[in-house]
C-alpha cells in the first residue's frame, strides 16, 4: 500500500498506458537507454519499459515528485540497479535524479548519455505557462535523445488543470495543432498521434515521434 503522505499516481491516464507502450516498443530488444520525465509518482509504465530497455533513468522536476519516488526506492517498491541485470519483480531503474528545467543542462552537474527513447507524461503541461515556455522546455527534453531516438509524449489537450492524487495543478492550455507544429519545428517526424477521452481528462494526446537522422 502507498504511504499515506505520498501522492496517488498521476490521474491523466485511465486508458491502457502499458498497452500503448507495448505497441510502441514491440520488437525492440532489451537494450539501450530510456529516460522518463513524468509528473507525479507514475511507475506502472516502468514495468513495461523494463522489458525493452537495459537502462532507465527517471528525472523529476518537482521536489515532491522526487521525494515520493525516493520513498518507493527506500521501501523497495522501486529497485535501483547497482550492478548486473537481476530480475527483482519490480520496476528497475539505473538512477533517480532531481532536475532543474530552467538550467541549460537540466541534470547539472551530471551529464547524461544520449537516450534511445524519452517518455514525457504531463510534465510539460505543468511547468509551461505559455507557448514560448512549452517550446523552450520541449527543446531541452528533445536534446536528451540521440539521433534516430524516439519521443513518447503524453498530455492533456485544451485543459486548464490536471490532478496528481488530491493535488490540483494548473496547466498550460494548448491544442493538437500547436503540439504538431512544435515537434515539426524541431525536425521530429510524428509516427503516431492518438487522442483518447478519459474520466479525468476530456482529451488525452499520445504522440510517438522520431528524431530525424
Amino acid at each position: 500500500m502507498m504511504d499515506s503522505s505520498m501522492q496517488e499516481p498521476f490521474q491523466l491516464y485511465d486508458f491502457d498506458f502499458k498497452k500503448y507502450l507495448e505497441n510502441c516498443f514491440s520488437g525492440h530488444g532489451k537494450e539501450g537507454l530510456l529516460i522518463d520525465l513524468s509528473i507525479g509518482c507514475l511507475v506502472d509504465h516502468l514495468y513495461t519499459a523494463n522489458k525493452y530497455f537495459k537502462d532507465i533513468i527517471v528525472l523529476k522536476a518537482r521536489e515532491r515528485d522526487f521525494k515520493d519516488m525516493k520513498i518507493l526506492v527506500d521501501t523497495g517498491k522501486l529497485h535501483v540497479q547497482k550492478e548486473g541485470n537481476s530480475d527483482h519483480g519490480k520496476p528497475t531503474i539505473q538512477s533517480l535524479l532531481k532536475i532543474d528545467p530552467e538550467k541549460e543542462n537540466m541534470t547539472q552537474p551530471k551529464t547524461l548519455p544520449p537516450a534511445d527513447a524519452v517518455i514525457s507524461a504531463g510534465l510539460l503541461d505543468v511547468i509551461s505557462k505559455d507557448e514560448k515556455d512549452y517550446k523552450r522546455y520541449l527543446r531541452k527534453f528533445l536534446r536528451l535523445l540521440k539521433t534516430g531516438g524516439h519521443l513518447l509524449l503524453f498530455g492533456a489537450l485544451n485543459a486548464t488543470y490536471i490532478k496528481v492524487g488530491e493535488e490540483k495543478l494548473n496547466v498550460f492550455k494548448y491544442t493538437e495543432d500547436f503540439v504538431r507544429k512544435a515537434l515539426t519545428a524541431e525536425n521530429f517526424i510524428i509516427e503516431d498521434l492518438t487522442t483518447v477521452d478519459t474520466s479525468h481528462v476530456k482529451r488525452v494526446i499520445c504522440i510517438t515521434a522520431n528524431k530525424e537522422e
